[in-house]
This record gives C-alpha cells, sequence and structure tokens, in this order.
C-alpha cells in the first residue's frame, strides 16, 4: 500500500518580515521541524503574508479550498496586540474549533514563560483540513509541537503534533505517519495500519 502524499501549508504571519525589514524564521523552523517529525512524504506550501485579517483569511481558503492542503500551520499574530489576528482569521474560515489545540499549546508554552497565557493559539477545521496557529519564534515552535522533554528525553508534557495524524485521518485525510524518536503519533489501536 503505498502512502498518500501529505500537502501542508506554511504561513508566516508578519508585517515586517512580509515587508523584507528582517529574514523569516518560521516558516524554515516549520519546515526543518518536519521534515524531521514526518515519514509520510510531503509537499510543502509556503506564504509570507502581513498582518491583515481579510489576507490571512484568503490565503487559509486559498490552500486548502484550492491547493488542497490537509493541514495548515500559522506562525505569529496569535498575542493580544491590536495587529496580531491571525486566531480571528482562522476563526472566521473555520467550520469548527479544536479548543483542545489552543489548551495544550498553552499548556507547553507555559512551562517556559508565564506570558503563554497571552497567546490566542487555537486549533480548526475547515473541510477536511486542520488549522493549526503556532507561535512566532523557532524555538516556541518546536516545543509546542514535540512537547516537553527532560534531561533523558523522556516526554513531560506531551506535545500538540502527536494528535495531529490521526486527526487528519478523522476530517478526511491521508494516513500520516511520524519518526517516533521526534514525535509518536497517537492512534487508537483500531486505527493503526501496519508499517510500509
Amino acid at each position: 500500500m503505498t502512502t498518500s502524499p501529505l500537502r501542508i501549508g506554511l504561513v508566516s504571519v508578519s508585517d515586517r518580515a512580509s515587508q523584507g525589514v528582517y529574514e523569516d524564521k518560521g516558516i524554515p523552523s516549520l519546515r526543518d521541524w518536519l521534515m524531521q517529525a514526518l515519514k509520510t512524504p510531503v509537499h510543502f506550501e509556503t506564504r509570507l503574508i502581513a498582518d491583515e485579517q481579510p489576507i490571512i483569511e484568503r490565503t487559509l481558503i486559498e490552500l486548502i479550498d484550492e491547493v488542497h492542503c490537509s493541514l495548515v500551520l500559522t506562525t505569529g499574530g496569535t498575542g493580544p496586540a491590536m495587529r496580531d489576528v491571525t486566531p480571528d482569521a482562522t476563526a472566521a474560515v473555520a467550520d469548527k474549533i479544536m479548543p483542545g489545540f489552543g489548551e495544550q499549546m498553552r499548556q507547553v508554552s507555559l512551562h517556559f514563560v508565564p506570558t503563554a497565557i497571552l497567546s490566542r493559539q487555537i486549533g480548526a477545521i475547515r473541510k477536511k483540513a486542520l488549522i493549526l496557529n503556532l507561535p512566532g519564534q523557532p524555538k516556541a515552535i518546536r516545543e509546542t509541537l514535540e512537547g516537553v522533554k527532560d534531561e533523558s528525553g523522556k516526554t513531560l508534557v506531551q506535545g500538540i503534533f502527536a494528535a495531529v495524524p490521526y486527526c487528519i485521518e478523522l476530517i478526511g485525510g491521508p494516513y500520516v505517519e511520524t519518526h517516533d524518536a521526534v514525535c509518536s503519533a497517537f492512534r487508537p489501536k483500531s486505527a493503526r495500519r501496519p508499517p510500509a
């Protein structure tokens, strides 16, 4: 059985990076982590855009409705500042909000910074795609996806990506496999396939 390729949209939301004031670090961080974590063949669609709600909404709709991404990860624009509108744009185009993702992202981040409670990150579903709003900093992106580990590598707090493959499958996307050393995807036994 061949594994279907996974189309992933990577969206960095930043006024200054989109204007070329500084180099975007969100998309490279996301791509690097995903390339380490995923066994499944993957195709990336990347977008670097300004903190403008209509632009974010149009980008999410394009990646899901036209490009047919099964997963869209955004980075940046999730705080309380006036220009932080990524969660608002995500909610505006969503069919369902998945509150557990936002709760777990804040739980992970609270291990490192008390200001994690200021984050408005959410997870949402549009059609057959999962949208996740991630933090803007490369270190925080990795922690949120992978979780909190002790010095021996034992997971103390689960990262959000462990639940992503099964969620994608439940909403009609491809079967996604991960490298357990980076992130062990959780599925009930009835949903597991034998290794390829």
